[in-house]
């Protein structure tokens, strides 16, 4: 693969395929000492960067490219060849070449302008004194049954994905892929968050070709415990969807632990090869919608429950895995965004184990919500009743229910997506993932969630409400009688 440049967020190949395509058409333009050696570079440069990008892995943005490419290439070559007789070839009338190079430029533009809008993510780097290793691990529950299938004997079965503290790896190490261990399990878990949001896979093939800061499998950086962190993923999302947050801490100390919920997320690839495509989706009726909701949230959180249960016994070196032995399991917070931030609330009223919440613009689902003991952080776009009439209500609510201090933050510019990873590959359109950019959505929800964190797992002492007063619009619900 080749590397990716951030800004115009193309390749250096793609680039120059760019500019020769450039080049080729405005050759026509030159006198005639620097038209034919310019029309020659510029027809090498575009072949041999086509060819290797052939090779490699040419993606749909350069496809404009090239048709302007080829569509300019005869008129170009006219202006050059020459007759047998000696005289040069003749050339179109300027009033015909000039709209046809003027549409030649505006196919060959579509590109950068669509690599620019759907480009290959590129991660911000964790700015904690760790590296970061992650490591993907899969765990059955023999005591549940997986109710989303008839199959007798079936048990629920979730794949965990592990971000941790790890040591330096020796330079030019291979970094982990984004979507999956594999290219392959990449490109099919694009292609299904793709049909997820009812887009065509090719459109997002961008986003199986990134790498993160991660490397697969490092060795756990040195020192005690360190303290855990469980996510849980939005309505279709994929365990990997929050991977710079979850870089992000752990390059400061934790352990992040994502889950793929199967039949829920997008698509999960399972150990022996099999994919599990989602089998849940919204049907536009608010009342069936909320009744669905309330079931996917309830096996979410079990699935929250069983995973700490089984972090435990890695914990204490009953599993293996590059973090046996090494967790710190009694100082656990349990997060989520969207529906897994409602599974998140839930799993920690059910389960006294989790220490603190966080809240990723999640709903709370739970249809009988009761006080409980843990600190929420809530991270909020700004939304008023036109938008969503039930939102705040109900999540204050719910957050007026802990017996501990909680704080909702409403993030300003922030959009449903801003605290995810899709800021980093979808087009940067407010109404889809807000208006702070590519990376200050995530540096803002990464800064907020490792400050609630060291205040209420690691009792780091300070003014918590004053620290994130700093990034938006705070409230703060005291603790309940």
């Amino acid at each position: 693969m080749t590397k990716i440049i951030a800004g115009p967020q193309m390749s250096p190949l793609e680039i120059l395929l760019v500019l020769g395509a450039v080049a080729l058409v405005l050759a026509r333009w030159l006198s005639p000492g620097v038209r034919r050696p310019v029309t020659i570079g510029a027809v090498a440069v575009v072949v041999l960067s086509g060819a290797v990008l052939g090779v490699v892995g040419v993606r749909w943005q350069m496809a404009p490219v090239l048709a302007g490419a080829v569509v300019a290439l005869p008129f170009a070559l006219a202006c050059v060849l020459r007759r047998r007789t000696g005289r040069a070839a003749r050339r179109v009338r300027w009033w015909v070449a000039l709209p046809g190079s003027v549409v030649c430029l505006a196919l060959i533009a579509v590109g950068p302008v669509a690599a620019w809008a759907l480009p290959v993510p590129v991660f911000p780097e964790p700015s904690g004194h760790f590296p970061v290793g992650t490591s993907v691990l899969e765990w059955t529950d023999p005591g549940r049954p997986e109710t989303a299938t008839a199959e007798p004997g079936d048990r629920r079965t979730v794949v965990v994905q592990l971000w941790y503290p790890a040591q330096q790896s020796p330079a030019g190490v291979e970094r982990a892929r984004y979507l999956g261990r594999t290219g392959e399990e990449a490109r099919s878990v694009s292609d299904a968050l793709a049909g997820y949001v009812g887009v065509p896979g090719f459109v997002l093939d961008g986003v199986p070709r990134a790498r993160t800061h991660s490397v697969s499998d490092a060795a756990v950086a040195d020192g005690g415990r360190f303290p855990v962190v469980l996510f849980s993923p939005g309505l279709g999302g994929v365990r990997t969807q929050n991977t710079a947050w979850a870089e992000e801490l752990a390059s400061r100390g934790y352990v992040v632990a994502a889950l793929d919920h199967p039949y829920d997320s997008a698509a999960v690839v399972l150990a022996d090869g099999r994919t599990i495509r989602t089998r849940v989706a919204a049907t536009g009726d608010r009342d069936k919608d909320e009744k669905l909701a309330v079931g996917w949230t309830r096996v979410r959180a079990a699935d929250l429950s069983f995973v700490l249960t089984q972090l435990g016994r890695l914990g204490k070196g009953e599993l293996t895995g590059p973090v046996a032995g090494r967790l710190d399991t009694g100082r656990v917070a349990v997060a989520g965004h969207s529906l897994g931030g409602g599974a998140a609330l839930q799993a920690a009223r059910q389960d006294r184990r989790f220490a603190a919440v966080i809240n990723l613009d999640g709903f709370p689902h739970d249809p009988a919500p009761r006080s409980f003991h843990q600190p929420v952080l809530a991270l909020t776009q700004a939304i008023g009743e036109e938008t969503d009439p039930a939102y705040i209500p109900r999540l204050t609510r719910v957050l007026g229910l802990s017996t501990a201090t909680s704080y909702r933050l409403t993030i300003p510019g922030a959009g449903h997506l801003t605290f995810t990873d899709a800021p980093l590959y979808l087009p940067p359109v407010p109404a889809l993932v807000g208006s702070l950019g590519r990376t200050e959505g995530t540096r803002v929800t990464a800064a907020a969630s490792i400050a609630f964190l060291d205040t209420t797992l690691r009792d780091k002492p300070g003014d918590l409400a004053a620290v994130l007063s700093g990034y938006g619009d705070l409230s703060v619900y005291r603790a309940a009688a």
